[in-house]
């Protein structure tokens, strides 16, 4: 377990390493910016990498850096929180309050869903309700 700050850990979560709230984050609130380089998008199709976000059509945010913590933000399918771009920035918004101990989440969209997720199976709690809840403490 890798306390950040006052606000967020990383800790195992059912589908690997996640970020979890250690305060309540009230509906509506920027809860933090998904970092790292803008690179063309030609170099992502080379790069191949699992940490790239899209921000228009022409770039993507490598987020692999260990700096950017948002990268630890996992996929669900009911998620608590939204990606929102603007002006080739990413930041995560809740979408609802969210309790201390609980994993931030976020819908990865369709397309890496499709080629990403489904193939292997989604974990997230509402595709998988009977796996352990590892965010308890």
């Amino acid at each position: 377990m890798l306390e950040l700050d006052r606000h967020y850990v990383i800790k195992r979560s059912n589908t690997g390493l996640g970020l979890f709230a250690l305060t309540p984050i009230p509906k509506g609130k920027r809860i933090i910016e998904y970092t790292g380089p803008l690179v063309p998008n030609e170099e992502v199709e080379l790069r191949n990498g699992k940490y790239f976000f899209e921000v228009s059509k022409k770039h993507s945010i490598d987020g692999s850096v260990r700096s950017n913590i948002a990268r630890y933000i996992n996929h669900s399918c009911r998620p608590n929180a939204e990606a929102l771009i603007s002006n080739r920035r990413v930041w995560i918004w809740s979408r609802r309050n969210i309790k201390p101990g609980e994993e931030i989440t976020y819908h990865y969209g369709h397309e890496y869903f499709e080629d990403i997720i489904e193939p292997i199976g989604c974990r997230c709690k509402k595709c998988n309700p009977n796996a352990e809840n590892n965010s308890a403490g």
